[in-house]
């Protein structure tokens, strides 16, 4: 360690009470996080790119600082999509230093993962009080049934009013309208559930029935709208 000349010559003054870092709450215990290796927890991020076109959430699942499971979840951009897939083969087996440090292609999957680096560091985890945290496999409990990400995609207008195209139920087929062409109900398409029967040998038209529902007032509407097309 080099000195310069002022310090060299200082008298030397005992320190004081040194208690660490303040502990952070990991997994149901408190933790005096030092070292990458003391962190660990599952927790999500969002990030966004400079032109704000697309943006990802980041789930990462962290034990003793190493990431042992990575979700990459992308919406409005295409390229982001296959910069999501090589971050999945980046991710796993990295430390959160590593992980931040690391080119994740795409700079709204880099911004989540500075976000999500600043939770897990300050103990802002969603397993902070989860004794033990959650097992590896947890992050894909947030697809739900058939794997497929939560999207809404919804549309509007002065001149045309509004067209829901996508709600976590699934892909929206047709709105059903009331007498005053409002909006009452809507049938939509479990795209998760549709594929994962037709995985299964289901017979295409059959699955698509099978993964058909409403909601609201559908069937008392007094017209029906196609709102990709009408």
């Amino acid at each position: 360690m080099e000195y310069s000349h002022e310090v060299e010559h200082m008298t030397c003054i005992a320190k004081g009470a040194n208690h660490g870092p303040a502990p952070i709450p990991q997994e149901g215990k408190w933790t005096q996080a030092r070292e990458i290796k003391d962190i660990s927890g599952l927790t999500h991020g969002v990030g966004w790119c400079a032109p704000q076109q697309g943006a990802t959430k980041l789930t990462l699942n962290i034990k003793d600082g190493i990431i042992q499971e990575a979700l990459i979840e992308t919406i409005g951009c295409s390229g982001m999509t296959h910069s999501a897939a090589m971050a999945a083969e980046i991710l796993p087996g990295k430390t959160i230093l590593e992980a931040l440090n690391t080119d994740l292609v795409c700079d709204a999957i880099n911004t989540a993962m500075r976000e999500l680096f600043l939770q897990i560091a300050y103990g802002r985890s969603q397993t902070a009080f989860s004794e033990g945290g959650l097992p590896i496999g947890a992050g894909l409990e947030d697809l739900g049934k058939g794997l497929r990400s939560q999207i809404g995609t919804m549309y509007g207008t002065v001149a045309k009013g509004p067209r829901y195209m996508e709600l976590a139920e699934g892909y929206v087929t047709r709105v059903a309208l009331d007498d005053g062409s409002e909006i009452i109900g809507y049938e939509f398409v479990h795209l998760g559930k549709m594929m994962e029967s037709i995985r299964k040998g289901v017979d295409a038209n059959e699955a698509l029935k099978k993964a058909t529902g409403s909601y609201g007032r559908f069937a008392e509407a007094t017209r029906y709208v196609d709102p990709r097309a009408e």
